[in-house]
């Protein structure tokens, strides 16, 4: 059964961001500059550049929750599925634009433009109906527009749960683990861009962002060792 109720909806916000924030303090976050450049900006509180984070739809737990997001705005679904998601980030002072690329998403490019000065973005570009993990053409397109870079990300944990939606699972890590946060280049996107750039932009986008999701999974595992003497631990 779906909830409807905007009372329910901001009771059950409260209460998930406390239990999420509560599991995340139990772990252990590391950070890996992959390709040799890490940026953390959302932690910044006067950032030097603006950027567009790439985050998969069912990793989006991980950045929330184990980095604190500052100067963020987030472009989220306008289906009924994304109102919790909008009031748990609204707790976590993160500015919400409701649209995607696929339903209001031009008016929704435009606020964000609008809504984002002084911000970060971030989208999950295989969202809001998937398929899961490939790219649609939003954040590149946004890019060109605004002239801010991309910057891919992977995430993993040593353990964690799957839980099953309608087109993609929500990885959520279990107490005490071990949390990977990576950061790819910034992919810088020329203006007024084709069909046609769009699409390689797309591409690009999308081999970097499997890249860095398969090395935090390897991570994770114990399979793979730093790329950087950067790495550290939080």
């Amino acid at each position: 059964m779906k909830v409807t109720s905007p009372l329910l909806i901001n009771l059950a916000a409260g209460t998930l961001v406390g239990a999420i924030r509560a599991l995340f303090h139990t772990c252990r976050v590391e950070t890996l500059p992959a390709g040799g450049l890490w940026r953390i900006g959302y932690e910044q509180d006067e950032p030097s550049e603006l950027f567009l984070y790439s985050i998969w739809h069912d990793l989006l737990l991980f950045p929330i929750f184990a980095r604190r997001c500052k100067n963020m705005a987030a472009l989220v679904s306008q289906h009924r599925d994304g109102s919790l998601l909008a009031d748990v980030m609204h707790r976590l002072e993160i500015e919400i634009v409701r649209g995607s690329t696929s339903q209001g998403g031009a008016r929704a490019v435009r606020q964000l433009m609008t809504s984002a000065a002084g911000r970060h973005i971030s989208i999950t570009p295989d969202g809001p109906r998937g398929p899961r993990r490939v790219m649609k053409s939003g954040v590149v397109y946004l890019a060109s527009r605004t002239g801010r870079a991309i910057i891919p990300t992977g995430y993993s944990a040593s353990r964690s749960w799957s839980i099953r939606g309608s087109w993609t699972d929500l990885r959520v890590p279990k107490p005490m683990s071990t949390i990977y946060l990576l950061g790819g280049e910034p992919i810088r996107v020329p203006a007024g861009l084709s069909r046609g750039g769009i699409a390689h932009y797309e591409q690009l986008v999308q081999r970097e962002m499997d890249h860095l999701c398969d090395l935090a999974e390897r991570l994770a595992r114990g399979e793979a060792a730093p790329e950087s003497q950067a790495y550290r631990a939080a």
